[in-house]
This record gives C-alpha cells, structure tokens and sequence, in this order.
C-alpha cells in the first residue's frame, strides 16, 4: 500500500509539473530577456532616475528599461518639445516579442522629470549634452546603442549624431524633416490648402493677430487638421497613451520652442530657422527615417533625407499620418524592427 501511495505521488507530481510548470526551453528563451537579477535598477522593475548636470544646476530625468537585451538597445527620443514617453506605449505591442530592450525616457521639463522654471535650459545644445549624460548612466556604447527620435525628437536625435555619433550603432528619425523652414512651407502650401477653404481663412485670420491663445484657434486645427495628418482617426477614437501624453505636454517648453500648434512653427518659435539638411552627409552610422504619406512632415522630402545619409534607409507608412506608430502600426513596426534586426544579424 505504502509502494503503491508513494507511487501516485510521483505520478500526480509529474502531472502537474507537466500541466503548470513552464517548459525547459521556453523557459531559457524568456529568462534572457526577462532576467533582471543582476541589473542595477531590478528592485524598480528597470526604473532609473539619472542626476543630470546643466548649467542652471543639477537635476533629474526619469527612464525606464524595458527588457534585456546585450546587443540591442534602443533610448526613444520623444516628440514636443516638451512631449514626455507616455505615447511611446504602442511600442510594448511590438518590441518585446521581438526581443528588443528599450528604454522610455522623460526629457528634463517633461513627464515624470524635473521641470525647472528656467527658459535657458530649453535649447538644442543643452538636449544633447542631456542625452549623452543619460547614454552614460544607462551604459550605452557603440556595440548596442541605438538612438530612436520621433518628431521634435528627431531633431534631437540628428544634433546628438552629429556631435556623438561615435557612441552609435544607429540612428532612426521618425516623422522629422531635417529642416524647419522646409517644413513650415509645406505646412503653409501644401497641407494647409487642403483644407477647407474657409477653415483656413479662419485660421490664418487669426495667425495674423497673433492669437494662438485664442480657443478657436486650436479648435479649428485639433478638429481640421490633426485627424488628417498627426493622427488618422477621429479625435474621439485616439489611443488613450496618446491621449494621456498630449494632456501632460509642458507648454512652457512647447510653444517657445515650437509655437502653439503643429500647423508649422508660428509667432516667435525658437526652432523656426533650424535646418541640418546640408550636415546629413556628416553622419555615418546606419540611419533609417520613417515618414507617413499624410504626416505633418513631407514623405518625399524624408526619402530624400535617406539618400544623404552614408547609410541610409527609408521606411514609407502608406496610411500614416505623424505619430504612424498608431495610424500605420504594423507598417511602421516590420520596417523598424526589420532595420535593427538585420543590423544584428
């Protein structure tokens, strides 16, 4: 009796260790990249707040790690200025299964980071001295260091490659052209004439007065022109991330360097006259731009943009508008994770 008892013990313990303990191999395929016990930032599940030096003195910038990856990781550059990680979330549909680790990451004066009162801070060259103190406290190098930039992150994402590119194992501008005034034209000649003729009147009405505080003038562009070309569903049916992030956007930052709206810069925007076109040759790390057919930005001028780089790439999202990660998903994230796989092959 006593043989036979212990003989279903072993048989139940088989069963249910077959039935709920996970499999060898998935086990060892997960663990990698899921394994943060040796990991400085373990006990804040991959949260780190980083000590950054400016000249107005010392603050803190918020990030996060996602996943484990040694070869492969990618600091995400987001939009704005003034933007914060918030709308970066689409990005945990997609890079974890592709075993990619990522790191989401709250320019100083946004999100969860500090945000001094201090309008001297808010200038391109203090951003990427930023980012390249935030590489080192990450422990990016060349061998795995990938600098992703959406929008106004695009624009940092350049200023940092042509001042660091040696801590680079690539480069991806999303949805930013490499030019300001490029971009305001075809905001003012291409995009805008397709509006509604009398919407536009409106709009430019206004402009001419200078009202950008004026409710109606971000009520005629949130409601004419960002369902067109920032995010391509009506405004109702945004992804709450995107939501949740436009919400928090500091518009401090925001409208002294960008203006009041993404209808192009406006009024006094401290960007307006930055262009980098004629420096792209400059950077030689492979660099992949990523456009939308109906974004704010001009497709065929961020093809273009590819071909000036030594290696250079160009990712098309046929129904994306700005922020395609979300209107064009799929398209966006295959050619995305595509470039960095086959850089790691």
């Amino acid at each position: 009796m006593k043989t036979v008892l212990i003989t279903l013990l072993i048989l139940v313990s088989i069963i249910v260790s077959s039935c709920f303990g996970p499999d060898k191999n998935e086990n060892q395929l997960g663990s990698s990249y899921l394994d943060y016990s040796n990991l400085d930032d373990v006990l804040s599940g991959g949260v780190k707040v980083i000590p950054i030096t400016t000249p107005k003195g010392k603050f803190n910038v918020w990030t996060k790690r996602i996943g484990n990856n040694p070869k492969v990781k990618v600091l995400l550059l987001h939009g704005g200025p003034g933007a914060n990680h918030i709308y970066f979330e689409a990005f945990d549909s997609y890079f974890p299964n592709a075993g990619i680790e990522y790191y989401y990451y709250d320019q100083l004066g946004s999100g969860y980071s500090d945000r001094p009162n201090d309008t001297s801070l808010w200038n391109i060259d203090r951003f990427v001295e930023e980012v390249e103190q935030v590489r080192k406290a990450l422990g990016l190098d060349k061998s795995n260091f990938y600098l992703l930039g959406h929008s106004w992150g695009g624009i940092l994402a350049i200023e940092y490659a042509l001042k660091y590119q040696e801590n680079l194992k690539g480069l991806i501008i999303s949805n930013m052209m490499s030019s300001i005034p490029e971009y305001d034209k075809y905001a003012n000649e291409v995009l805008g004439p397709r509006m509604d003729t009398a919407v536009l009147k409106e709009i430019k009405d206004l402009e001419a007065k200078a009202e950008f505080d004026n409710p109606r003038y971000l009520q005629l562009i949130e409601a004419n022109y960002y369902p067109e070309h920032i995010l391509r569903m009506p405004l109702q049916d945004w992804p709450e991330p995107v939501v949740r992030s436009f919400s928090l956007i500091n518009k401090q930052i925001y409208v002294m360097m960008q203006g009041p709206s993404e209808f192009g810069t406006a009024g006094n925007a401290t960007l307006k006259n930055w262009d980098r076109s004629m420096d792209l040759p400059k950077i030689k790390v492979p660099t992949l731009t990523i456009g939308g057919k109906f974004d704010t930005m001009d497709p065929d001028y961020m093809r273009w943009m590819s071909t000036q780089f030594e290696d250079g790439h160009f990712l098309l999202c046929p129904n994306g508008g700005h922020m395609d990660m979300y209107d064009d998903q799929e398209i966006y994230f295959m050619g995305l994770i595509s470039f960095l796989n086959n850089l790691n092959k």
